[in-house]
């Protein structure tokens, strides 16, 4: 269920009955785009709408939806796991409400795009994918299927 009211929202990502996620492989990427979700999370709803913790914020997006699907290796910082992280710094992590339109594809194709900010690092498998923007060209990620 998609919620297009503001003041819905927030009873939707405070219930714990409520996956926070997606569920759109990108199929039409130049009609809609919600790939910021977790950013616009971190930055709308926890610091500037208080609506929950950040703490709590970043569970119902890691260990939730790893729980959920049975990716038991992921989803929490443990020794003895992959370490899949994201550093952001907290007064800056955000991403715009609207995506924005770039003519990027082959052909002079037009996708919806959804940029980060405040993201510093992304890890993958404990290597450096990016570093405040730019990527390190390295690709150590693989395709996770559910351990259900």
């Amino acid at each position: 269920m998609q919620q297009y009211h503001e003041e819905g929202i927030q009873r939707l990502i405070s219930d714990p009955r409520t996956m926070i996620g997606l569920s759109d492989g990108g199929a039409h990427v130049n009609m809609l785009c919600d790939a910021g979700y977790c950013t616009y999370l971190l930055g709308t709803w926890v610091r500037e709408r208080q609506a929950m913790t950040l703490e709590n914020a970043i569970r119902r997006i890691t260990s939730e939806p790893a729980d959920f699907f049975g990716i038991k290796d992921r989803g929490r910082l443990k020794v003895g796991l992959p370490a899949d992280v994201a550093i952001f710094d907290e007064r800056k992590i955000g991403s715009a409400k609207r995506a924005r339109m770039q003519h990027d594809l082959p052909g002079g194709g037009r996708r919806l795009v959804m940029p980060a900010e405040g993201v510093e690092y992304t890890i993958v498998n404990g290597d450096i994918l990016y570093e405040h923007g730019h990527h390190s060209g390295y690709l150590p990620g693989q395709v996770l299927r559910s351990g259900a």
